[in-house]
């Protein structure tokens, strides 16, 4: 889970607690995002790679960008070279419009300079879907102070909270009318789950506003094809226009302006 601190800590995971709440987690994400064997996925603020290990198991391929090099070492070592990586900020993605099928911040939007730019950018550079996942203040855990705690032990300061509300306005402050899925999950206070996982369980994840990480998602449709070949000799235009261009999209009619994912 990315983050622009210098160090990624994942401690908190080699817990039977803390492998419980990375498991409802991981769950969520993948319930949201439905990755397929093929597809391409870029995570934004992909920190030390552990969701970029999750979609490559799921047989995706993986893109990562983090401002943090330190960060980008730590993705490397852990998925041994099976992942393109790039240094970056959420807020100027170095990637063509349209180029992947899926595009997740997982607890990263928390560290942008500017959320409704790096929502914006997942947004261009996305032909699919985008999944945007965030700890939220409004759950026992926020209200326990543990909330910063549960992803990064050094995260103390530099992050901020998002709501439904917020979340959603910001989406379709680009895409308006656009249909949203979201779900929340770890409803209980963190000392609960030594024995309650069961009652955890048992609490409806969908539409639930009160989990302590909070995941949207909603599909990207876009609407102009790039010509990918460049047109290198100058071309006479008969006045009847019936021979084609080189270079340009053979075939082009009127509904290949939009194509849905």
């Amino acid at each position: 889970m990315g983050t622009q601190a210098e160090t990624v800590h994942d401690d908190w995971r080699v817990t039977p607690t803390g492998r419980y709440l990375d498991g409802r987690i991981k769950s969520l994400i993948l319930d949201l995002t439905a990755p397929r064997a093929g597809e391409r996925l870029l995570d934004i603020g992909c920190g030390s790679g552990e969701n970029l290990g999750l979609f490559r198991r799921k047989g995706c391929d993986v893109t990562g960008i983090d401002p943090s090099p330190l960060c980008l070492d730590q993705a490397c070592q852990r998925l041994h070279s099976r992942a393109e990586l790039r240094i970056g900020r959420a807020e100027d993605l170095p990637f063509s419009d349209n180029e992947f099928d899926i595009v997740t911040l997982i607890t990263s939007l928390e560290f942008t300079s500017d959320p409704g730019l790096a929502v914006a950018e997942a947004i261009r550079v996305c032909r699919g879907r985008v999944f945007i996942g965030v700890m939220n203040r409004w759950s026992m855990i926020g209200a326990q102070g543990r909330l910063p705690s549960l992803f990064n032990p050094q995260i103390r300061t530099k992050n901020r909270f998002f709501h439904l509300a917020s979340l959603t306005a910001m989406i379709r402050r680009q895409l308006p009318g656009v249909r949203i899925q979201w779900g929340s999950v770890i409803f209980l206070p963190w000392s609960w789950y030594d024995f309650a996982t069961g009652l955890e369980e048992r609490i409806p994840v969908m539409n639930n506003p009160f989990g302590a990480f909070f995941g949207l998602a909603f599909s990207v449709t876009f609407s102009f094809r790039t010509i990918q070949e460049v047109i290198r000799e100058p071309v006479a235009l008969s006045p009847d226009g019936r021979r084609p261009v080189p270079g340009v999209v053979r075939g082009f009619k009127k509904g290949d302006l939009v194509k849905k994912s």
